[in-house]
């Protein structure tokens, strides 16, 4: 018989140290078999626990943050939802579905339905094109780029409140820059919080001045992990900059747009400071989102369950917009950009 038939013959007989070429369990390579750690062995779990995996009581006070600040009124929301008009003072009554079906009959809301959508597709529209070009530019590792990409990042460090409260008086038709710059845009008195179209647009842009920054650091990080070889070798085929930013860029940096305009669209679903700050819903009901009618309802008219109808509705739509977004533009299922890098 051969030495590979008897081989063959002591892995069928179960002799863990005949068939591995050397006795007691060692194999060929001078290891011992038998002081191995199987994957998924009791002392391997043990050892991962002990060395690199932190336990689950570190979670805790995170847990219980979000469960205080976060989960529980989110719930006693959706309960006062149910309670008919209740102004704060006194036990919330239950009533049904009375606030719900008022909110589906209110044209108030039906009109700052179509203002948050407006003002959710100008902020998009605005802040994607402006973050992406300038993430991408900033991604450079020129110095000046360096300088300049530090100064654009100042809008994000400020306050909302005080962002707001900057552009309202630039927006003052009297004694700010609004009299100077409104001729140039199709504002001759300059009243350009005054109009129904140029106040929304002006929500829009002082919304997209602050948070451009935020994106356009997202749009850098993902810019600064493609590869260079992809660019090497597209200039090698004679790919231009143009060609190179289409074709590369873009394509790599699909995930990451998707994480940017879901945090856009939500932002503009709950944006509230600016709207209050800046325009006050106004002129008229022009610039009235769902937020701020929620605002209203609750702080202005009192009444709590309605306003906590249209918080429930507003936390809804917002959720299943990410979550369509999240499916629809495959991020769920995203693989490694880099991979066979």
């Amino acid at each position: 018989m051969s030495r590979q038939a008897e081989a063959r013959s002591a892995v069928e007989e179960g002799g863990p140290g005949r068939a591995q070429g050397g006795p007691d369990g060692q194999d060929q390579r001078g290891g011992d078999r038998r002081g191995r750690q199987e994957p998924g062995s009791p002392a391997r779990r043990s050892l991962a626990a002990r060395v690199g995996r932190p336990s689950p009581g570190w979670a805790v006070p995170g847990v219980l943050f979000f469960a205080v600040f976060a989960v529980a009124p989110m719930v006693y929301a959706v309960y006062l939802s149910f309670c008919g008009s209740w102004g704060g003072l006194g036990t919330p009554q239950f009533s049904g579905l009375s606030n719900w079906t008022r909110l589906f009959q209110d044209s108030d809301v039906r009109q700052a339905t179509v203002t948050t959508i407006v003002l959710t597709v100008l902020s998009w529209a605005f802040q994607t094109p402006c973050a992406l070009l300038l993430g991408v530019w900033a991604a450079g590792r020129e110095k000046n780029r360096a300088v300049l990409s530090a100064v654009f990042f100042i809008p994000l460090v400020l306050s909302t409140t005080a962002i707001a409260l900057l552009f309202k008086a630039i927006l003052d038709p009297n004694f700010g820059l609004a009299s100077t710059i409104g001729p140039w845009i199709g504002f001759p008195d300059g009243n350009i919080i005054g109009s129904p179209n140029g106040a929304l647009i002006a929500v829009a842009f002082v919304g997209g001045w602050q948070f451009i920054p935020f994106h356009t650091l997202i749009y850098q990080g993902g810019a600064r992990q493609i590869p260079e070889v992809l660019y090497q070798a597209a200039s090698i085929d004679g790919c231009g900059r143009w060609r190179q930013f289409i074709h590369i860029t873009l394509p790599q940096l699909r995930h990451t747009i998707t994480t940017s305009s879901v945090l856009i669209i939500v932002g503009s679903l709950t944006s509230f400071e600016t709207v209050f700050l800046l325009t006050q819903g106004g002129p008229g009901t022009s610039t009235t989102t769902l937020s701020y009618g929620m605002y209203r309802e609750a702080f202005q008219g009192f009444d709590f369950g309605y306003a906590s109808a249209l918080g429930t509705a507003l936390v809804v739509v917002s959720t299943l917009l990410s979550l369509l977004m999240v499916k629809f533009s495959g991020f769920g299922s995203m693989r490694s950009t880099r991979e066979g890098m």
